[in-house]
């Protein structure tokens, strides 16, 4: 791998701009400010922007690729990316004087991306796609199912994870070679999560996975069953190897990343013999999260769902439950999940019924409507309304309390309502706005 010149200079350009902003007071007054709220001793409500549109937010130019090298490229975006996102929304942001190399993991096929569904696990991906945007990356899905019978279960197979260490060599060498002396490098390994019904519903169709929930529950529970045996035989190669989170770490920094969607900083994770070199999961946050039981009993949630994940949760330090499903009405149900600390839900839940349940005893993270972005007229006084009513309530019930934008997928290509709806929201937590 050859990088050009002029390649470097860019990146070491956009790196050094990073290292300035990533050393500002303000990093370390934004990771306290975070501490507090998920150790749930909260000065105020915390605001993050996340999964932005970003084929339509590009403004004179910022987020412009101008190196030739993918390699280059892909830590070009990155920084942009972060840069972009400091200048005009960066809401409680932290930004650490840091780049990440992913470690190559054979095995998981991936770096710091999800876990993939496609073959993985023994089991592939079988769909029809449309789409609209080729700017996109949102696409229509059509799903075939791939496990109609108990034969297909048998599919299931733990993979054989290991490091490619010639292509982690190589990147981390590469790496050191355009970075070295403007910015610090850190090798970044494997972030778990366990939203089984999501890959599930990938392999077989949402509909499809639904009726037999109801229709041949033997058959939903071979498949649950298996999958999660098959997570957690992955889960120990890659604690075994340590190969989570960040290697090298240090203790005040390993895994205090985006976990998902915010920052999760905490004085109470890693736990007492933590090993830089060989982190484990009760050293971690994990995440997870079933949208799709949105719609099914709490009776059918508890046996498909956390009797299973619960195995998974337990092997964590802290856990984060939830995305876009309501879950106002599950509190109770959640609340035997090991480690729970945050949960997360839809933009339609119910907010004074949510608070009132959690309380005092999770952080409330609060995921606020995206499609204030695409109406006709953008109306940045009901915004407002929305927050504000959301923090009254939660203050109401001393419910700890963050405010999350994401799932954007389109802002019309009018980014400044972004800009505007991250500085609103500060406004109503009580921080400063840009």
């Amino acid at each position: 791998m050859h990088v050009t010149n002029k390649d470097r200079e860019i990146l070491r350009n956009l790196a050094g701009r990073l290292a300035e902003i990533g050393t500002l007071p303000v990093q370390q007054e934004k990771i306290n400010l975070w501490k507090a709220l998920n150790d749930l001793k909260p000065v105020r409500p915390m605001v993050m922007v996340d999964n932005i549109p970003w084929h339509e937010m590009d403004v004179d130019g910022e987020l412009l690729l101008q190196t030739e090298d993918d390699f280059c490229r892909y830590f070009e975006s990155r920084l942009r990316r972060i840069l972009y996102a400091w200048k005009h929304m960066r809401a409680d942001m932290v930004v650490e004087p840091v780049v990440h190399i992913p470690i190559a993991i054979r095995g998981l096929d991936y770096g710091e991306q999800p876990l993939p569904t496609t073959g993985v696990m023994g089991v592939d991906i079988v769909e029809r796609t449309l789409t609209t945007d080729a700017r996109n990356e949102i696409v229509s899905h059509h799903y075939i199912d791939q496990l109609a019978t108990e034969e297909d279960v048998q599919k299931f197979a733990v993979p054989t994870i290991e490091v490619d260490e010639e292509t982690t060599t190589g990147a981390e060498e590469m790496a050191r070679h355009i970075f070295g002396g403007v910015i610090d490098i850190e090798m970044q390994g494997y972030f778990e999560a366990f939203s089984p019904w999501d890959d599930i519903l990938k392999w077989r169709g949402a509909e499809q996975m639904l009726v037999d929930l109801a229709d041949r529950p033997e058959l939903m529970h071979q498949i649950i069953s298996r999958y999660t045996d098959t997570r957690l035989s992955m889960l120990d190669q890659v604690e075994k190897q340590g190969l989570l989170g960040p290697i090298r770490a240090s203790t005040s920094t390993f895994n205090q990343r985006v976990s998902p969607c915010s920052p999760s900083y905490t004085d109470e994770l890693p736990t007492d013999g933590f090993d830089p070199k060989r982190p484990r999961a009760r050293d971690s946050w994990t995440h997870g999260a079933a949208q799709i039981f949105e719609g099914v009993s709490p009776a059918m949630h508890q046996e498909f769902e956390l009797n299973y994940a619960v195995k998974w949760y337990s092997r964590f330090g802290l856990v984060n439950y939830g995305c876009c499903d309501h879950l106002h009405n599950k509190i109770d149900l959640l609340r035997q999940i090991p480690n729970l600390r945050k949960i997360s839900m839809s933009p339609s839940a119910n907010v004074e019924i949510g608070a009132e349940q959690i309380g005092g005893d999770f952080v409330f993270s609060r995921k606020p409507n995206p499609a204030v972005f695409i109406t006709d007229s953008w109306e940045p006084d009901a915004v407002e309304r929305e927050l504000r009513d959301t923090a009254e309530q939660c203050a109401r019930f001393s419910c700890p309390t963050e405010f999350v934008m994401k799932d954007i997928s389109t802002v019309l290509s009018k980014p400044q309502r972004l800009w505007e709806w991250a500085n609103i929201a500060m406004k109503v937590a009580g921080g400063e706005h840009v």
